[in-house]
């Protein structure tokens, strides 16, 4: 691998929650731990560690179901503040390494190492570094793929949890070879609709895809999704880190089939919307700053509120909080016939706006190690002693 081949690293923290309970209380450690709302309350299972998951138990199944396939589990309330804070020590990690970081959720990141090669050694060594790094500061352990485009690093980070590094071939026929026998829901972007609809060509296989005629599946899919789809089977993805997504809002909204004014039904059909368009942001990687409330009464008159909140987030706890306080606030005794929440301003990171841009602003002490890695220079101390470039001379 040459150090001036494009190389990417996925970091994925290895059953985060729980495996920080598991840290922070040692009597749980080599028990199933399951994160989230206990069996005897309505509610799902926010993460679960891996002993717990050898009976079957995943993020989002109710607890209820959880407790009968193990009953011996230990549940655990979740403490969102002390994951977030452990997440900053990760990121701080990260950023020690390369300044091209781009947190997907609170527990992974993809990572441009391109320019740091020269002062850590390949994407190998490097992804060896941060995870000796991660399990020495904070006791936890984390999986990491290494790979020549964020899609193929994505893929590669779960082939060997927990606790795995793998690196995936930079050649074009090995990473052909290497995704011609995976199953077709692999791939980045095929959901349970397009699964169906590519089982319904004889597509099972990305494999079966690369030898598929575009023409086809443009008739399928729609052109845009066929070009996507016929260059990420071949393993080609070049979204570079910092590159805007056209997604700018997630929303989800039902229409009752009668009008219905129990509060109490009302309010548990929003819960689950707020709860699938939490679990769409996580996994498409961003933080809300905006929540808005969508009504619309029997008579069809319809309001849209919406809140802002300081800091940017995705878990199910502050997108509740947030959007039942704007449902009671707006909701009246009347009959509803639909019902919305959306979020808006999304960002790839939790921290507050205000912040970010102090992060892209220009610095005015001397490069860090990953700062001057960026730059390409060679800095044997670890800081260089060149003045960072002024506002003016950025090109």
């Amino acid at each position: 691998m040459k150090p001036t081949t494009q190389t990417f690293l996925h970091v994925d923290m290895d059953a985060f929650f729980a495996s920080v309970e598991q840290r922070d209380h040692p009597e749980l450690r080599g028990k199933p731990v399951i994160v989230g709302a206990a069996a005897d309350r309505r509610g799902v299972v926010a993460a679960a560690s891996y002993e717990a998951r050898r009976y079957g138990i995943h993020s989002a199944m109710p607890s209820r179901i959880a407790k009968q396939k193990c009953p011996h589990a230990v549940f655990v309330s979740s403490n969102m503040a002390n994951y977030k804070a452990v997440s900053r020590e990760i990121m701080q990690i990260f950023e020690s390494y390369t300044p091209h970081v781009m947190p997907l959720s609170i527990d992974e990141a993809f990572l441009d190492v391109t320019g740091s090669q020269h002062l850590f050694g390949d994407g190998k060594t490097i992804a060896e570094k941060i995870r000796n790094d991660i399990k020495e500061q904070t006791q936890l352990t984390a999986s990491v793929g290494v790979a020549p485009n964020m899609f193929l690093a994505k893929l590669a980070s779960d082939m060997n949890k927990p606790d795995g590094l793998t690196v995936v071939p930079f050649e074009q026929d090995a990473i052909e070879k290497m995704l011609a026998p995976m199953p077709i829901g692999r791939m980045w972007g095929v959901g349970k609709v397009t699964q169906k609809k590519l089982l319904s060509l004889g597509i099972s296989t990305i494999g079966d895809l690369q030898q598929f005629d575009i023409q086809r599946l443009e008739e399928t899919l729609g052109r845009k999704a066929a070009y996507s789809f016929s260059r990420l089977c071949r393993g080609i993805d070049e979204r570079q880190i910092g590159s805007e997504t056209d997604e700018k809002s997630i929303s989800n909204e039902t229409t009752f089939r009668h009008d219905v004014i129990d509060r109490e039904q009302i309010e548990a059909t929003y819960k689950h919307l707020i709860d699938k368009v939490g679990a769409r942001l996580r996994k498409a990687g961003f933080f809300a700053t905006t929540i808005h409330l969508r009504l619309r009464w029997s008579d069809f008159s319809t309001i849209t509120r919406q809140t802002r909140i300081s800091i940017p987030a995705n878990d199910d706890i502050t997108l509740r909080e947030v959007g039942m306080e704007l449902l009671n606030k707006h909701l009246r005794h009347r009959p509803v016939r639909l019902i919305g929440f959306g979020t808006s301003g999304l960002t790839e990171t939790d921290q507050p706006q205000t912040l970010q841009m102090n992060l892209f602003a220009p610095p005015t002490q001397p490069y860090t190690k990953s700062e001057a890695a960026s730059a390409g220079l060679q800095t044997p101390s670890g800081k260089s002693t060149v003045p960072a470039a002024s506002a003016g001379d950025q090109s």
